[in-house]
């Protein structure tokens, strides 16, 4: 017998050794779904209500049990596993992941598939509650101040040094981003760190001269 006979019979041999019982498959399968409905009501809890996306929740717990499908026939067969390494391989996914949180969810998901499909229910049910406790844990640290853009429109060019007066008062580290003069007065942008950005707009809309200041949301960091 040469290498070659020695080679296919251990492999066939071994895929035949690994056929898959149909209790194993339910028990793997049942479990699996437990964990992936887990993952659907986190995933629910933490994710805020403006940006849920039901049908993607529902399609992300639901790949956790596609997934442990295949890896369980990828084991007992051969011409499976060699068939399901080469469709993946051609298989191309271009929906854009918007929000980091789905990202982790999404991958969350396809390990869960992957871990309980091999066998290792235990790793999977420790690896969802650390995750729970680590989003948990990390969504609860308190963030010092939030990023912000303060668009400002003054009738008087001259009125920069009031600005930034009334500015660094609030906000220690600010950045201009944007100054446009104009003959009728001038447009500036200034990006700041504070707790108290509506009371800053209140401060500097009381100036006289200002002729209007707008608060944007900004979630890039500040530069020294």
């Amino acid at each position: 017998m040469g290498v070659k006979d020695v080679i296919k019979k251990s492999v066939l041999e071994g895929f035949a050794a690994n056929d898959i019982s149909n209790v194993k498959i339910i028990v793997t399968l049942g479990i699996c779904f437990l964990i992936a409905a887990y993952i659907y009501f986190i995933y629910r809890y933490i994710t805020k209500a403006t940006f849920y996306d039901r049908n993607f929740n529902v399609a992300m717990a639901m790949v956790s049990v596609v997934v442990a499908g295949i890896i369980l026939a990828m084991q007992s067969n051969l011409v499976i596993s060699l068939g399901m390494v080469g469709a993946l391989s051609i298989v191309r996914f271009r929906t854009a992941i918007k929000e980091p949180m789905d990202l982790l969810f999404l991958f969350w998901s396809i390990g869960t598939g992957i871990i309980c499909g091999a066998g290792l229910y235990e790793l999977a049910i420790i690896i969802a509650l650390v995750v729970t406790i680590g989003i948990l844990l990390l969504q609860i640290i308190p963030i010092n101040a939030s990023p912000y853009l303060v668009v400002i429109n003054a009738k008087d060019k001259g009125m920069e040094a009031d600005i930034l007066t009334i500015v660094k008062k609030y906000s220690p580290r600010y950045r201009i981003d944007s100054k446009n003069i104009r003959a009728s007065g001038m447009d500036l942008i200034i990006e700041i760190r504070s707790k108290s950005g509506s009371t800053l707009v209140d401060e500097l809309s009381a100036i006289e001269g200002v002729a209007s200041v707008s608060l944007l949301y900004h979630d890039a960091p500040v530069k020294n």
